[in-house]
C-alpha cells in the first residue's frame, strides 16, 4: 500500500500509476447477495443451470457489483494521511468491457488523474481499471471522483 502524507504529496503524484490491489475472488454467494440487495435477479447472474447454457457458460457478476468493489480494492492500493475524511463523490465515466465469471479473481489498478480544490476540500479523480486474472480485457474501467477533506 502506498501512503501519501497529505494533499500536497497526493497532488505531486498526479499522472502516476500508484499500484494494484490484491486479487479477490468473486463468489456466487456475493453475486446472490448483490442480486437480493438490488432486485436484479437476471438469470445470467443467479441461475447457474440456465447460465451454463448461456453466452458466458456460467453465471457472471453484475457490472454494478464489479463497480461496487472499487472502494474496497482502492483502499488496498493507497491512502492519504492527515485528512479528516474522504467520501465518494461520483464517477465521470464507467465501462464494463468484459464479464466477470463467478469464481474469477479480480484486482484494481489506480492512476491519479487530478486533484482540484473545491469548496470544502479537494476533488481527487482517478482512473480505476479492474482486471480479471487471466483475462485479456479489463472488466471495469471507471473514472472515479472522491471528495477529500483535510
Amino acid at each position: 500500500m502506498r501512503t501519501f502524507h497529505g494533499i500536497t504529496e497526493l497532488t505531486a503524484a498526479v499522472g502516476a500509476h500508484v499500484g494494484y490491489s490484491n486479487w479477490h475472488e468473486v463468489t456466487q454467494s456475493q453475486v446472490n447477495t448483490f442480486a437480493d440487495a438490488t432486485g436484479d435477479h437476471q438469470w445470467i447472474h443467479v441461475d447457474a443451470e440456465k447460465a451454463a447454457q448461456g453466452p458466458f457458460g456460467t453465471t457472471i457478476a453484475h457490472g454494478y457489483l464489479t463497480l461496487s468493489l472499487v472502494p474496497m480494492l482502492v483502499s488496498e492500493i493507497y491512502r492519504v494521511d492527515g485528512v479528516k475524511m474522504a467520501v465518494n463523490y461520483g464517477s465521470n465515466k464507467v465501462r464494463f468491457p468484459a464479464p466477470v465469471p463467478v469464481g474469477s479473481k479480480v484486482r484494481a489498478g489506480v492512476e491519479l488523474l487530478s486533484v482540484a480544490p473545491v469548496a470544502g476540500g479537494q476533488l481527487v479523480t482517478a482512473k480505476v481499471v479492474i482486471e480479471r486474472e487471466g483475462g485479456d480485457k479489463p472488466v471495469c474501467v471507471a473514472e472515479t471522483v472522491a471528495l477529500v477533506v483535510a
